[in-house]
This record gives structure tokens, C-alpha cells and sequence, in this order.
């Protein structure tokens, strides 16, 4: 049996961010086309981007004027209601609010599932021990965020300039992998190994600082659930056919093709 797992990645975070907005679950599809436009399209022509973030934006409009009309208990209807600095917040900075939560809440959370997932369809001792010893999930969720970080920043250019040889002209798009502060062999021993028992783990996947995830303990319920069940489901399974798996570009890395045989 073939199973495509970056589905079974995709489905938990769509449905848990819709719920929390207020969204239509069942649009997911439109939820990951947003997704897909905003996060692995910086590459388009600015004129197509703009677009996709006008469609966006446009979608969410909707569904705030709908939530002004018939309140209820979610997270749209409490920012609409919210107040910063005295004032409430105007339509537009809640839809840029839960824009973000959209784009980044779900493309980050399918990624760090289907890694997780990747890594034990690669490496069946790891999954063995994870399904004969359930009790170390969380140690190895960390692991796994730690190795297979999803998140990086991507930023522009502003003007022509030298760094460390490395020409960049203006405008152009350049990523700042502050993950790579997981593999710094000064702070974990084995950096470049994954040890699913590892306990001392300070990794830097959700960032740190004042610019630390919003979601990263909603992002790591998720994870944890998501692993629970597929592991509950199918104790057993390989990657069906390794060269198939396709990785996707941009500021977020995680598996978007990702068949496994289960069973």
C-alpha cells in the first residue's frame, strides 16, 4: 500500500487554523494555494505576487465583514474586537493579522509533520523505538525540529553590495538560515547526527528572542498528535520510493512530495 504522507501533513494544521480563525475548513485547498503563492513564490514577477496577495486579502475581507455581522467564538471575532495603544483595531490589521496566522501557522506546521515523518520512513530504528517506546515523543519531536527546522528568513536586497565575497545586487531575494545555529558543533554534540533521546537541545527552530513563534506551542501539540496517530496507524512503514520525494524552495523547507508504503 502508497501512501502520499505529506496529505496526512497537510490536513491536521489546515483544519486546526481554520477552526481557530473562524475559517471554512473545507476550503484548504484555497488555504494551501495561498500558502504555496506567498511562501514559495518570492520568484515570480512582482506584478503576479502582488496579485496573489491582493486574492488573499480579498478572502479574508470577506470573512471579517461576515464575522462583524455575526460575531462568534473564535479568534477573528475576538481581534475585532481587541485594542492596542487605547484604540481598537481597525478591519485591515486584523486581516493582516490573520493572514499571517494563516500563511505562517500552517505551511510551518505541515512541514516540521512530513520531516518527522520522511525521517522515520528512512530510518526504521528510530521509528521502531518511537512505536515500542511512545513515552520519548516529545524528546524526539525536538530532535526533529532541531535537525529539519522549517522555518528561514528571506529578505531584500537593498542596494548593491560585496559580503565575504558573495556579490548581491539589489533587489535581490537572499535567505538568512538561522537554523543552521542547530547544527553549531560547540553547542550539540553529534550536531549532524538525529538522536531521538537527545536531552539537552536548545535548538533555535521556533527562533529566539522578542521574534520567537507566536505558535510554537500550538505548532508543537500538532506535531506531537499528528505523530501520535500516524505512528497508532502504521507502526510499520518505508519511503516507497526515495528519489520521488520532492522538497519544496523558498523561506520554508518541509516535504511536498512524500510517498510511503505502509503495512
Amino acid at each position: 500500500m502508497v501512501d502520499a504522507a505529506e496529505g496526512y501533513a497537510q490536513h491536521i494544521p489546515v483544519r486546526v487554523i481554520a477552526t481557530m480563525l473562524g475559517l471554512p475548513p473545507e476550503e484548504g485547498d484555497l488555504f494551501r494555494g495561498f500558502v504555496n503563492h506567498v511562501l514559495e513564490g518570492v520568484d515570480k514577477p512582482m506584478e503576479e505576487r502582488a496579485a496573489g496577495m491582493m486574492d488573499l486579502f480579498e478572502y479574508l475581507q470577506r470573512h471579517i465583514l461576515d464575522h462583524i455581522d455575526r460575531p462568534r467564538d473564535d479568534l477573528t471575532t475576538y481581534l475585532l474586537g481587541a485594542e492596542m495603544d487605547g484604540r481598537p483595531l481597525d478591519p485591515f490589521e486584523v486581516a493582516r493579522t490573520i493572514g499571517l496566522l494563516l500563511i505562517a501557522g500552517i505551511d510551518t506546521t505541515w512541514s516540521a509533520i512530513g520531516a518527522s515523518i520522511w525521517h522515520l520512513a528512512g530510518h526504521p530504528a528510530d521509528r521502531e523505538r518511537l512505536v515500542a517506546e511512545p513515552e520519548l515523543l516529545p524528546t524526539a519531536m525536538e530532535e526533529f525540529l532541531r535537525a529539519y527546522a522549517p522555518v528561514t528568513m528571506a529578505r531584500m536586497v537593498r542596494e548593491d553590495m560585496d559580503y565575504g565575497g558573495c556579490p548581491m545586487k539589489a533587489d535581490d531575494f537572499v535567505l538568512l538560515p538561522f537554523p543552521a545555529a542547530n547544527r553549531d558543533p560547540e553547542m550539540f554534540d553529534r550536531p549532524d547526527e538525529v538522536i531521538i533521546d537527545r536531552e539537552v537541545n536548545r535548538h533555535a527552530a521556533f527562533g529566539l528572542g522578542i521574534h520567537r513563534c507566536a505558535g510554537s506551542h500550538l505548532a508543537r501539540m500538532e506535531l506531537r498528535v499528528a505523530l501520535e496517530v500516524w505512528l497508532e496507524a502504521f507502526p510499520a512503514f518505508e519511503l516507497a520510493d526515495p528519489a520521488a520525494v520532492r522538497w519544496s524552495g523558498g523561506q520554508v523547507r518541509g516535504p511536498r512530495t512524500l510517498p510511503v508504503r505502509v503495512g
